[in-house]
């Protein structure tokens, strides 16, 4: 059997192809801008994957990490902010013209496969990415398997309110939230809420949020680690600032809950994209 592993990150403005060889290296890497039209990233990911795996022996296992996830009850793609891809067979396409099985999965979850498997998170039981960008998504791993849960939403925190709200921070009832409701955590703690927010304690006002969202997390879940990642994960302070913070909310005599940076960076979710396919 080729071990060779292929990632591919379909992202709302550019699509990343890694190819790790056997020992998780990576052998091959090409980026490209993502295209809008359905059909077009079929046949774009298709190319990546063919190019990806030029000179291999064998074909080589193929998953890709997309913003929404495969509905357990229609087969298709749901929640996606590439619209195109909604209500669309994703991974039965991508097989068809590939003519092998393709598994897809929510790019948090792969990002948190990543960083469990071999990144910041490795060696801990239970790790919880986040990605905290233009959008706050999560992932759950478990003994090195994705936690996606019964309806594919496992870990998806950026749709929960946001804890423990303060009206003198003008908390409640919060922004609308493109989901159709208010106050979620994604209104809070993502790059756009962050940029908005004009205040003069603005940073601390967003450390505090955040704090607040992990510790549910740590309440409902436990997990060994947390990792960080996004764009939003680069800012320094959140690593001296959250740990500290969270202590005012965990429900716990004491709370030792490592927060941190993700090692691979922005790679890590096309990494974790190739572990969709264990060794």
């Amino acid at each position: 059997m080729n071990k060779h592993r292929i990632g591919i990150d379909l992202g709302g403005t550019k699509t990343e192809a890694i190819l790790l060889d056997p020992t998780g290296a990576v052998r091959y890497r090409q980026r490209v801008p993502t295209l809008q039209n359905y059909d077009s990233i079929v046949t774009c990911i298709a190319t990546l994957v063919q190019a990806a795996e030029a000179g291999l022996d064998a074909p080589a296992s193929v998953g890709v990490g997309i913003p929404g996830c495969i509905s357990l009850a229609s087969g298709l793609v749901k929640g996606a902010n590439t619209q195109c891809l909604n209500g669309r067979a994703l991974d039965r396409d991508l097989s068809t013209a590939l003519g092998r099985e393709v598994r897809v999965a929510n790019d948090a979850n792969c990002f948190a496969l990543s960083e469990a498997s071999d990144g910041a998170g490795a060696g801990k039981r239970v790790v919880f990415g986040v990605i905290l960008g233009t959008g706050c998504g999560g992932g759950v791993v478990v003994d090195g398997r994705i936690l996606p849960g019964l309806h594919s939403i496992g870990g998806e925190w950026g749709h929960n309110p946001l804890p423990w709200p303060r009206a003198e921070w003008g908390e409640v009832p919060g922004p609308r939230c493109w989901c159709g409701r208010h106050g979620c955590m994604e209104t809070w703690v993502a790059g756009p809420a962050l940029a908005a927010d004009t205040s003069s304690a603005a940073r601390e006002r967003h450390a505090d949020r955040l704090a607040r969202g992990l510790a549910s997390v740590i309440n409902l879940l436990d997990p060994d680690a947390i990792v960080l990642g996004g764009g939003v994960s680069n800012m320094e302070h959140l690593y001296t600032e959250i740990p500290a913070l969270l202590a005012r909310y965990v429900f716990s005599d004491v709370v030792h809950t490592p927060v941190l940076r993700a090692q691979h960076g922005d790679s890590s979710g096309v990494r974790g994209a190739a572990w969709l396919w264990p060794a």
